[in-house]
C-alpha cells in the first residue's frame, strides 16, 4: 500500500499578504515534491467582503469566494508550474477550518495581515490561534519583510532551542528545511546569568556566567545529538533573553523555527512567551512546530 501524500496547505483570503503566503507555500511544495492545497474559509467574508471589493474595484456582490481561490491558484501555477494545485471553499470560521485542515497537511502556511486596521487584528488572531492549536507545523509569514516568500535569500534556517532542549519534531523540521534549501542550520540557545549571582570579588568575577554558558552548551549538545549528518550545522550559545536573541537572529535568516509543546489536557493556547514574541516581531517567516509533552 502506497504512503499517503500530505499537501502543503495555504490559507487565503484575497489580501496581498495571503497571496505572498501562496508564493511561499508553492515554493515549499516544490521543495518537498508535494501538492499544494489552497483553502478559503468563506466566513471571512463577513469581515472582508466590502474592503476586498474596494481593492478589486467591484461591488461586494461581484466578489465571490471563487474569485479568491481562482486568483490564488493562478498565482501558484505561474510561480511553480510543476506543482499540483487544488482549491476549496469552506463555509466555516477560519480558525476552525485551518486547524482542521492541519490534521491532514504536511504544513500550514499563513499570512499575518489583512486590508484594514480591524482586519489586521483579526487575521493576526487567526494566525496565532492556528499556530497554537494545529497538529502540523505552521509557517507564519511576517508582513514587514517584502521578500519573505523568496526562499534562500540568506541561506540560513534558525532553530531556537528552549530550556528543555528541542524535541525531535522541531529538529527534524528545521533540518529538513535547511537540507532542502541547501542552507546552514543555525541552532541557537540563549542563556542569562541572574543578577543575584553576580559578584564583585576579583577571583570569582565571571564564574557564574561561565557556568550558565556551560549549562546552555550542554542543553544544546543534548538537543542536537540526533541531528542528521548531511546538514550544515552551526551551534551557538548567546547571552541574553531568548526573545531578543531569536529576533536578532531573524534579521539574517530565511526561516525561524520554534517548538510549541502540547498539553493534551489543556484547552487554551499552547504558545509560550518566546513563540508569541517571534510571531509578532520576527523579520523572517516563523515556523511553529508542535511537540508532545
Amino acid at each position: 500500500m502506497s504512503a499517503v501524500v500530505l499537501p502543503i496547505v495555504a490559507g487565503v483570503d484575497g489580501s496581498e499578504p495571503s497571496l505572498r503566503a501562496v508564493d511561499w507555500a508553492a515554493d515549499e511544495a516544490a521543495l518537498r515534491g508535494l501538492p499544494l492545497r489552497l483553502v478559503y474559509a468563506s466566513l471571512w467574508e463577513r469581515y472582508e467582503g466590502e474592503s476586498l471589493a474596494d481593492d478589486l474595484g467591484r461591488t461586494s456582490e461581484q466578489v465571490t469566494a471563487e474569485d479568491i481561490v481562482r486568483t490564488a491558484a493562478q498565482r501558484a501555477h505561474l510561480r511553480r508550474p510543476g506543482v499540483a494545485v487544488s482549491t476549496d471553499v469552506l463555509p466555516e470560521e477560519p480558525e476552525y477550518a485551518l486547524v482542521h485542515e492541519g490534521r491532514s497537511a504536511a504544513a500550514l502556511v499563513l499570512g499575518t495581515r489583512g486590508r484594514s486596521g480591524f482586519v489586521e487584528m483579526l487575521l493576526g488572531s487567526v494566525s496565532l490561534t492556528v499556530a497554537a492549536h494545529a497538529v502540523c507545523p505552521v509557517i507564519v509569514l511576517r508582513g514587514s519583510n517584502a521578500h519573505q516568500a523568496r526562499a534562500g535569500a540568506h541561506g540560513r534556517v534558525v532553530l531556537g532551542v528552549g530550556e528543555k532542549g528541542t524535541h525531535s519534531a522541531s529538529l527534524r523540521f528545521a533540518a529538513e528545511e535547511a537540507r532542502l534549501r541547501r542552507a546552514t542550520l543555525d541552532a541557537v540557545r540563549a542563556w542569562r546569568c541572574p543578577a543575584h549571582e553576580t559578584t564583585d570579588h576579583p577571583l570569582l568575577a565571571g564564574e557564574p556566567a561561565r557556568l550558565h554558558e556551560q549549562h546552555a552548551t550542554e542543553i544544546l549538545d543534548e538537543a542536537l545529538k540526533d541531528a542528521p549528518a548531511d546538514v550544515d550545522l552551526r551551534r551557538r550559545t548567546v547571552e541574553g533573553p531568548a526573545r531578543r536573541v531569536l529576533l536578532e537572529a531573524s534579521h539574517e535568516a530565511d526561516l525561524l523555527v520554534v517548538g510549541a509543546r502540547r498539553d493534551p489536557g489543556h484547552l487554551g493556547l499552547h504558545l509560550g512567551r518566546v513563540a508569541h514574541a517571534v510571531l509578532h516581531h520576527s523579520v523572517c517567516a516563523v515556523a511553529v512546530v508542535p511537540e508532545q509533552g
